[in-house]
């Protein structure tokens, strides 16, 4: 089973962006996926990759903001987030799927390995 180490987190002003990135210690042919989790309120999907890129998902919160990809030469995954805003606030996880195929993916029961969060703050 793989290791995820995520990064990139901090503080943003709103409008700004950040580049969250997730390490894999090995190759995976899963899909991948960005959840956070604010204060207050339950941990929800973001944003998901299957294993070669060809499909992306994304929450409608963040869809036409965020970007997701991956490197599987470098067994990394990456979220690109831009014009962000105050609600974008939260504790960013990265996650692989149990599952190769890109079914229910933002169901968090499909993830079996999760990174130890980053944290992405945006003031107003």
């Amino acid at each position: 089973q793989v290791q995820l180490v995520e990064s990139g987190g901090g503080l943003a002003q709103a409008g700004g962006s950040l580049t969250l990135s997730c390490a894999a210690s090995g190759r995976t042919f899963s899909v991948m996926g960005w959840f956070r989790h604010a204060a207050g309120k339950e941990r929800e999907f973001v944003a998901a990759i299957t294993w070669n890129g060809d499909h992306t998902y994304y929450a409608d919160s963040v869809k036409g903001r965020f970007t997701i990809s991956r490197d599987n030469a470098r067994n990394t995954m990456y979220l690109q987030m831009n014009s962000l805003k105050p609600e974008d606030t939260a504790v960013y996880y990265c996650a692989v799927s149990k599952f190769h195929n890109p079914v229910f993916v933002t169901t968090q029961s499909r993830y079996e390995t999760w990174g130890q969060g980053t944290q992405v703050t945006v003031s107003s």
